[in-house]
């Protein structure tokens, strides 16, 4: 492995040509007592997961990240940095393409046209978390649980041709990407939860709306209301029971029927 590592205000950055896993990286880090904050970008992973251990596929071209940063809270305070993380993917996407394309779909998928392009995946341990980001930038996967796309087939070509193309690389959008995270975190550790939450829900694909959600064991349908104060799916049943979902797949409108 190639390392590049270099200052970024506050920040490091580390680039690798090939890893198994950011967050992987990321831990190793951790656990020789670096807490960042920093952020770790390969340009290929060989064993890059996503969420419940789904595989992520890593084709060059595309941002693999992970930010690693000091976290003195609970394990249910840092899953909430899942939201701050899709915040700051969102806001990232919105200065390549219109915001009308960019929604949100919980717990943390970020959707342009319907579709998924990025992939969220936090890991912690006692003093410290990683956040992994994926957004898909000149590929994407096929054949996926969710249908897939990617950042490049939704630029204004206009805007890719001249002297100052609008998409240059992985490099300036962990850069605009890592910059949101930050504001979005200081927001959190600052005021708490509830300006993520709305800011989040300012983003959301059908809430309130149709939901089916698919547990372990168990698959129910009703209307989803919103996010509860510490992130979970309200969901009002046709009995007209609310019950919080804090895990599991959940299909708004018609797409788990």
């Amino acid at each position: 492995m190639r390392w590049q590592q270099k200052a970024f205000s506050s920040l490091k950055f580390i680039t690798l040509d090939e890893v198994d896993s950011t967050n992987i990286e990321a831990r190793r880090l951790a656990d020789r007592g670096e807490y960042g904050p920093l952020w770790v970008r390969a340009n290929s992973q060989t064993g890059g997961r996503g969420r419940r251990g789904r595989e992520w596929v890593s084709k060059s071209g595309n941002l693999y990240c992970s930010g690693l940063y000091t976290h003195e809270g609970s394990a249910h305070d840092a899953a909430k940095f899942s939201f701050v993380a899709a915040l700051a993917v969102t806001e990232t996407l919105k200065t390549y393409i219109a915001e009308d394309k960019i929604k949100l779909k919980w717990p943390n998928d970020v959707l342009v046209d319907g579709k998924k392009i990025s992939g969220i995946l936090l890991e912690g341990g006692k003093d410290w978390i990683v956040v992994g980001i994926g957004i898909n930038l000149l590929s994407h996967p096929k054949n996926t649980e969710s249908t897939a796309t990617h950042l490049l087939g939704h630029i204004d070509p206009s805007l890719l041709s001249g002297p100052e193309p609008i998409l240059t690389g992985p490099d300036t959008v962990l850069a605009t990407l890592s910059s949101r995270f930050n504001y979005w975190r200081e927001m959190y550790l600052e005021k708490g939860f509830n300006p993520i939450r709305q800011a989040w829900l300012g983003w959301a694909d059908n809430i309130p709306g149709a939901v089916i959600v698919r547990l372990t064991n168990e698959k129910f349908s009703g209307h989803a209301l919103g996010l509860d104060e510490n992130g979970a799916l309200r969901v009002r049943l046709e009995n007209g029971t609310i019950r919080d979902v804090h895990a599991g797949d959940v299909f708004f409108g018609d797409q788990g029927a």
